[in-house]
């Protein structure tokens, strides 16, 4: 009956064991946590760069088929719906047939004529305003994808 005893004490584990083992996961968490997350919201800058790549794209067919880009009162919804008027429509251009948002949420702002070129489109970052720092910063289609 002892040597039962003995065995079943073997098996389990302390008190102490367990809160040092918990106290080791925490400080790798905190150590780890902070970069997860940096992670994270690189890859949502880089989802609205992308983003704003494919349409561009869906942009140039528009253009190739119709001979315009899309006016600002037409915005991005112009490739995936018909606009009233136009001739040559061949759409939807994008994959999905709903216009897709941003990361964070937010309509991408589309203009044409735009500042920058035939047409600018930019996402506001996770503030959803103008100007910030990280992933606060705007994406724009006239700036370099590597920036």
């Amino acid at each position: 009956m002892q040597r039962r005893q003995t065995v079943r004490r073997q098996r389990g584990f302390t008190l102490i064991e367990l809160l040092v083992v918990l106290v080791i996961l925490g400080l790798l968490a905190s150590v780890a946590g902070p970069k997860v997350i940096n992670y994270l919201g690189g890859a949502k800058s880089d989802t609205a760069r992308l983003q704003i790549e494919e349409f561009g794209a869906s942009l140039d067919l528009y253009r190739l088929e119709t001979g315009r880009y899309p006016t600002s009162q037409e915005s991005l919804q112009a490739l995936v719906q018909q606009p009233a008027g136009v001739n040559g429509w061949n759409g939807p251009y994008l994959k999905k047939k709903t216009l897709p948002k941003d990361p964070w949420g937010n309509d991408y702002r589309y203009t044409s004529p735009g500042k920058h070129g035939s047409y600018d489109i930019s996402s506001l970052g996770s503030d959803n305003r103008e100007g910030g720092e990280g992933e606060n910063k705007d994406i724009h289609s006239w700036e370099d994808s590597k920036k």
